[in-house]
């Protein structure tokens, strides 16, 4: 239950609705302790031989009368107290959201994206309900509790005493129960992480599965996962069934001494009959919480569980994060420098990338080449900042990369990832993402007309990227709503689409990870040929198989088994016996095969 203390920080902005609601909860166990007692005195005045109708007429009014002032104060506890708790809710769902996008590379690649989702959908719902209607029904079960006992002592210590007596066996089977409810729910809670993993990312790769004609296949995992789900439910479902019947056992054998002993009370004149019915009354009332008992049990087991959950993720913190005194990035040119730069990827061995050094001057553009896993985009990933190096610094104008800012820094490189992701937005919102009047500067080159215009900024970056033209031909332009993953868009309309994003944001640094791989080389020369225009006032690092993308750099990098093996421009590169010169030699053939009609190889 300890886990539970990591939600009393939200109730701080609530507290005058909490404090109201608990009074609420107070006002209507009085009233409903008042129901009885007046039904004590009705009854105890019909056996007056001078009775008339007045005074029970005024009984059975002021019961009307509590029973309705009562049910206003439940109305208020309920209205208060599960408002708050829809509250807190939110605050601790926005709260874990927000943390989870400080978190860094490392910790999304050991972590399922299903998992999160349970974490905030069905765990901040579990800790809501412990915030809110638990809390609620725990003063309801202590006020109604002590109220009625109160009653009852006035009314016959002696049957109280027996009353009690089964009662005495119910704090061991709650928290017996208590111990099982919790143990059971973080199961299932571990569950529906795997079952929301699976079906997160059935539907992602819903086109592979087709493909490959695995649809039944997929079915009968999701029905095993399914099958396991309601296996577990069913479990806590039997374990959590029984402990109502057992308080029902023990509740009903004091109802059974209560009416025995009570009997003999009556008819011996020690006790009248109204007492008698009353006694009855604050007897059940005094039942009813040991009955609610176990379902707020049941709550504050579950909420702890999920609490727990989120717990172990608001612990985590990124590698990566602000330093204490951020150096100033304002002004930055954009010459980067890596000095003896080493690194291995968390919790493995192997080193990725060894002792890399190089500097790029502000305003070059530099090539990185080299055959698949050679560590090209681990290089650009260390740029960014989505990992530091295991070993050696990376150097923005002298400076390093850790002393600044991460957020700062980002916003100045414009990233082009191999996977281009796009949101379920309009184009115009997908390439104008993040972009707001600072990052355009008068001038800079995306905007030539000048001035501080958005729409202008990210048609001109559309331009670049050569979308412009088949965006105006979409039926409502720049407007047109992209499906999934901008699923309505073709592999290289998607990759021209993130390149114009990049743009759009006029960055310093422009990274473009094999950017162009999905585009035809007639449209690619005439984005390379845009490009140079607007590289002239930034720092390029491009990652590209194709020799047209890279020849024009200003130094080319050749990676191979994490190490730079050749550094120069592209002739002094092709003048050398090595890796790239054999890599250009074997696209060349792949090229010259391309082209040659089918049939004429044997000509």
């Amino acid at each position: 239950m300890h886990e539970l203390r990591a939600i009393l920080p939200y109730f701080r902005p609530y507290t005058e609705a909490l404090i109201g609601g608990l009074v609420c909860v107070v006002f209507a166990n009085v009233f409903q302790i008042l129901g009885p007692w007046f039904m004590k005195l009705a009854i105890d005045g019909m056996g007056d031989p001078d009775v008339t109708m007045g005074p029970i007429t005024l009984y059975a009014a002021m019961i009307v009368v509590v029973a309705f002032v009562g049910g206003v104060f439940r109305f208020g506890m309920r209205q208060l107290l599960n408002g708050v708790s829809r509250r807190i809710e939110t605050d601790l769902r926005d709260d874990f959201f927000r943390h989870l996008l400080r978190l860094d590379a490392r910790f999304y690649g050991s972590t399922r994206t299903g998992d999160l989702m349970s974490r905030a959908t069905n765990d901040t719902l579990a800790v809501r309900m412990a915030a809110g209607p638990a809390i609620m029904y725990t003063v309801n079960t202590v006020a109604s509790f002590v109220f009625a006992l109160g009653f009852m002592l006035w009314i016959s210590p002696r049957l109280t005493l027996f009353a009690l007596v089964p009662l005495v066996v119910l704090p061991p089977i709650v928290l017996g129960f208590g111990r099982i409810i919790h143990q059971r729910f973080e199961e299932i809670q571990e569950q529906f992480s795997s079952l929301s993993t699976f079906v997160q990312e059935s539907l992602t790769g819903v086109r592979l599965v087709r493909a490959y004609t695995q649809e039944s296949e997929q079915a009968r995992q999701f029905d095993g996962y399914n099958a396991d789900y309601r296996s577990r439910n069913m479990g806590l479902v039997l374990r959590a069934g029984a402990f109502h019947p057992v308080l029902s056992i023990v509740s009903g054998t004091a109802m059974v001494l209560v009416t025995w002993l009570g009997a003999v009370e009556v008819m011996e004149n020690r006790m009248s009959l109204g007492d008698f019915v009353a006694f009855g009354f604050y007897l059940t009332l005094l039942i009813w919480p040991m009955i609610a008992l176990g379902w707020v049990v049941n709550l504050y087991q579950r909420g702890a569980a999920s609490m727990g959950r989120l717990n172990r993720i608001f612990e985590t913190e990124p590698d990566i994060d602000l330093p204490d005194e951020p150096a100033p990035i304002a002004g930055a040119r954009g010459a980067i420098t890596f000095e003896n730069v080493s690194f291995r990827y968390p919790d493995t061995e192997r080193l990725v990338l060894e002792s890399i050094d190089f500097t790029v001057e502000a305003g070059q553009t530099v090539a990185i080449v080299g055959p698949t896993g050679a560590g090209k985009s681990t290089l650009l990933a260390l740029l960014t900042r989505l990992y530091d190096p295991s070993e050696g610094r990376i150097l923005l104008d002298g400076t390093s990369l850790d002393l600044f800012d991460p957020a700062e820094l980002r916003r100045r490189i414009g990233m082009v990832p191999q996977d281009s992701f796009l949101f379920s937005n309009t184009i115009a919102g997908n390439i104008g993402l993040g972009l707001d009047e600072e990052d355009l500067d008068a001038g800079a080159g995306l905007n030539p007309e000048g001035g501080r215009d958005i729409a202008t900024a990210v048609r001109r970056s559309a331009e670049i990227a050569q979308l412009h033209e088949q965006i105006e031909d979409f039926p409502k332009g720049y407007d047109t709503i992209l499906g999934e993953r901008g699923i309505n868009l073709s592999g290289g309309q998607k990759q021209r689409a993130t390149l114009a994003r990049a743009l759009a944001r006029n960055p310093l640094i422009l990274i473009l990870d094999d950017a162009l791989s999905a585009v035809d080389t007639h449209t690619e020369s005439a984005i390379l040929e845009d490009l140079r225009e607007v590289a002239v006032r930034r720092t390029v690092f491009i990652v590209s198989h194709r020799v047209s993308a890279v020849m024009n750099a200003d130094k080319v990098l050749v990676l191979e088994n994490g190490r730079i093996v050749q550094e120069g421009a592209h002739d002094e590169l092709i003048a050398q016996e090595g890796t790239y010169e054999r890599l250009l030699r074997r696209q060349l053939l792949e090229e010259d095969l391309e082209a040659t009609p089918a049939g004429a190889v044997g000509d």
